[in-house]
């Protein structure tokens, strides 16, 4: 099976600063894939997860926060945007993803197409 990285988009100068790059895993097994992101401090509300063609995009905000009664003396991060995209191979169905959100874990169940999964043939004895 394949599953590609795609290339981050840098911003023009001036422009805002790149995404964050969210650490993810990925396991394969016979039934598919799983995508486990790392998002701590993330709600889930603030999560879009799409998948146009072949590629698969996990995108969001993560909001430091600040008490309402203080005020940042110095601050390079106060709202910070993330992305992650994949292209996936054609043995996925992609319109049976499953997404969980714990703990700051993002977990994507993403199955292989039924024709795609291994299968045991049967010996018979005549």
């Amino acid at each position: 099976m394949e599953m590609k990285q795609k290339e981050l988009e840098r911003p023009a100068s001036g422009a805002q600063p790149a995404p964050l790059v969210p650490p993810v895993d990925i396991v394969e097994d016979g039934d598919g894939i799983l995508v486990i992101a790392d998002l701590p401090g993330v709600a889930k509300e603030a999560i879009s997860i799409g998948v146009e063609d072949d590629t698969l995009t996990i995108e969001g905000v993560v909001s430091l926060g600040e008490p309402a009664q203080m005020q940042p003396v110095y601050a390079e991060i106060g709202v910070a945007r993330f992305r992650r995209s994949f292209v996936l191979g054609r043995d996925l169905d992609t319109s049976r993803i499953e997404a969980q959100m714990k703990n700051g874990v993002l977990r994507l169940r993403v199955p292989k197409l039924e024709r795609a999964k291994p299968r045991r043939i049967e010996v018979r004895a005549d």
